[in-house]
């Protein structure tokens, strides 16, 4: 199977009242042509937009821009494969969590299935109670385990908070995960190729009052093989300000290689010798290190 075959899955968690629905609707809305597919556990956990929705029949929504969304009950997997199966194919699913799961158990079990890819954990937290629901003897394991288990973390809700408590609450954050590139946020609004992979090079980036962060994206365009493996780790190990990275190279072997990075994540596969080498970036604009980065490939 072509490495461009997979089908990317990304699955989002937070805590109740986080802001998980209002980002998938912001994602629906924002698609720009892109076929997604959310999946939740009960179709009455997802509050679609009304305006979205095309047409209703018994376990799927169809949505405007050839976007779909059901429910998979107690059948996750078999769910997935019925996606993966429909024409016109989904090009990404969305797992949205439900508020007292635990994602990695959701993005575990979509490694192991073939035919697909899985794209990472974003996880929001609201800006004004993480801390709190966090210290909370009843919920606080829960909300602990969901920030621990994302690679990208939305720090949502910034607008009610002032700065100084949005930094030491990012700090907090940091500090129960260093490993989650972190992306503060207001009204669930991130730019969709931080959330998706899939997005990356699809479009420009997201007009920068949307978020409180500014993302910016570069592209590399290696010159001649690279070992592919050492690329992809040092990427996602490197403090170069990546949040995103995907892209193809020529490994020192002669193969091409699929490379993508979602936070300190990383994974490589083969892919069509045919494809061009390049690998598109997003980070946060003040953190990123092009000229770190322009090294790697020199």
């Amino acid at each position: 199977m072509s490495a461009l075959d997979y089908l990317p899955v990304t699955v989002i968690g937070g805590y109740l009242g986080a802001g998980k629905t209002t980002l998938v609707n912001y994602l629906l809305r924002n698609a720009n042509g892109l076929r997604l597919a959310v999946l939740v556990n009960e179709f009455g956990e997802l509050a679609i937009d009304r305006d979205l929705i095309e047409a209703e029949e018994e376990g799927l929504i169809s949505i405007s821009g050839g976007c779909v969304c059901c429910s998979f009950g107690g059948d996750l997997i078999a769910a997935l494969r019925n996606l993966s199966q429909m024409q016109p194919r989904p090009q990404h699913i969305l797992i949205e969590s439900s508020g007292v799961a635990k994602p990695s158990a959701i993005f575990d079990s979509v490694a192991l299935l073939d035919g697909f890819s899985a794209d990472g954990v974003v996880v929001l937290s609201d800006a004004e109670t993480v801390q709190e629901n966090a210290n909370d003897k009843y919920m606080g394991d829960t909300v602990l385990a969901q920030i621990t288990q994302a690679d990208i973390l939305l720090l949502n809700k910034c607008d009610l908070v002032d700065p100084q408590n949005i930094a030491e609450t990012a700090n907090w954050l940091a500090r129960q995960n260093p490993n989650a590139r972190l992306v503060k946020t207001k009204h669930s609004v991130a730019a969709p190729e931080v959330v998706l992979e899939s997005f990356l090079g699809r479009q420009k980036i997201t007009e920068p009052h949307h978020h409180l962060d500014q993302m910016t994206s570069m592209n590399l365009i290696p010159t001649t093989s690279l070992d592919a493996m050492n690329l992809a780790k040092t990427l996602a190990e490197g403090e170069f300000g990546l949040v995103r990275a995907k892209g193809f190279v020529t490994d020192i072997s002669g193969d091409k290689m699929l490379i993508q990075i979602v936070g300190r994540r990383w994974a490589i596969k083969a892919a069509d010798p045919k494809l061009k080498d390049g690998l598109v970036c997003l980070g946060m604009k003040e953190q990123m290190r092009p000229s770190q980065l322009r090294a790697l490939i020199a």
